[in-house]
């Protein structure tokens, strides 16, 4: 019994690590390149065109990844696929800056993507089960996103002094200490059934395709909500960074650094927080607040180009992603608990999240072309503002009782039918 303790809480703290040092990975594979390419020339269109291109891959391939994630019993196998695939993409950005490197590799970290937060919730559920969820993947985000704010502190001293192509050495050498945390992590603590949100004594994977999500309206509409809320978020930070560090190279890693460590610091101090409050306040309260900041924060980039204040506003950023980042996943493990379709759900979540993102980085590019930052900023903002409407009328609260039953009687009818 007590080696069983001790397998199970050495594989929660490698867990929690693997959070933080994918994170590392990925932070300096993702928010760096858009700045990457403005400092060497890339005109704004461009910058969009390519992000839309890796974030539409990545759109593609969620919703079949959550249902691989689903299937697959070797969840540790699958993610160390992902991390290899990443780790080819940063070779490829280490070499020339040439359209057909920079596309490539946006189709192999854009594919990868997928597999990765998916499998690492699903891992988290199988070790903890659904009752100890809201805990775990708070702490899980708070890992993240120290993780991010090494890696941003690190990339901004590594591009300052090497220069910015080394930012993708460190990204693949970062992969070494994220596949040990992963392998450390004991695959008989993975439960398989709980790892897919199905009941324990659940052995038969349950394999219905989209339909089974179109039952569910209160979904339909949260992945909505969830669509333009990065539809409104995804192109801000990119487009700051171009519009401060223009053709400055040297400046351009430690502003984005600067950036992606407020941001990344408010998560790191209140994801755990959020996650307990999540079981106690409610789902929708808290996403209310969340996305009532963005539409704030789009105004407030076209009051002021001074650095310091730029970069204070990321605080508010940080506010919108930790809430977005803990409770949308929550939300879907209230909708789907005892279904075994956790991370089918996830995958149309990834899938609403990513068409947003994608199309945010394309229209967002094309606005600063045809009428500049603060008309996208404002644009953007405006969509932020539909959001928050939407989930504020549209999108019930899904909070389950502490004895694991549904807290409200349309929540079980939702239930209900989603399970049939």
């Amino acid at each position: 019994m007590n080696q069983s303790m001790t397998d199970f809480r050495s594989s929660l703290r490698s867990v929690e690590w693997l959070n933080f040092f994918l994170a590392d990975v990925q932070t300096g594979l993702g928010p760096f390149l858009a700045a990457y390419l403005a400092a060497g020339g890339w005109n704004p269109g461009r910058v969009g065109y390519v992000l839309t291109f890796g974030a539409m891959i990545t759109v593609l391939l969620q919703t079949p990844a959550g249902a691989v994630v689903d299937a697959v019993r070797r969840k540790r196998a699958l993610l160390a696929a992902g991390v290899g695939v990443l780790v080819g993409g940063a070779f490829l950005l280490m070499g020339r800056m040439s359209s057909s490197a920079v596309y490539l590799s946006q189709l192999l970290i854009g594919g990868a993507a997928p597999f990765l937060a998916p499998t690492v919730a699903a891992i988290t559920l199988g070790v903890v089960g659904a009752k100890a969820f809201d805990k775990q993947f708070g702490i899980n985000q708070a890992f993240n996103a120290a993780g991010n704010v090494f890696a941003a502190i690190l990339i901004a001293y590594v591009s300052y002094k090497l220069g910015y192509r080394a930012i993708f050495a460190v990204a693949a050498l970062l992969a070494i200490p994220t596949l040990i945390c992963l392998f450390t992590v004991d695959a008989r603590q993975i439960d398989y059934a709980k790892a897919r949100g199905a009941r324990p004594d659940s052995e038969k994977v349950q394999a219905e395709g989209l339909r089974v999500l179109l039952r569910d309206r209160s979904l339909l509409f949260f992945l909505f909500a969830a669509f333009l809320f990065h539809f409104a978020n995804a192109a801000m930070l990119p487009e700051l960074g171009e519009l401060l560090t223009g053709s400055n190279l040297r400046t351009a890693a430690p502003f984005m650094s600067a950036c992606i460590i407020v941001t990344q610091v408010v998560i790191a101090f209140s994801a755990t927080w959020i996650g307990r409050l999540a079981g106690t306040w409610g789902r929708k309260p808290l996403l209310l607040v969340g996305f009532a900041v963005l539409p704030i924060r789009g105004v407030l980039y076209t009051l002021t180009h001074v650095t310091a204040a730029l970069i204070a506003i990321q605080t508010l950023d940080g506010i919108a992603n930790a809430i977005f980042g803990v409770v949308s996943i929550l939300v879907i493990a209230d909708l789907t608990c005892g279904t075994g379709r956790f991370n089918l759900a996830a995958g149309a979540l990834a899938t609403a999240v990513g068409t947003g993102a994608a199309l945010s980085n394309a229209i967002g590019g094309q606005l600063i072309q045809k009428a500049g930052f603060s008309v996208s900023f404002l644009g953007l903002a405006s969509i932020a503002s539909v959001a928050v409407a939407l989930l504020w009328l549209l999108v019930p609260e899904t909070l389950v009782k502490a004895d694991g039953q549904p807290a409200t009687q349309s929540q079980t009818k939702r239930k209900e039918a989603f399970a049939q």
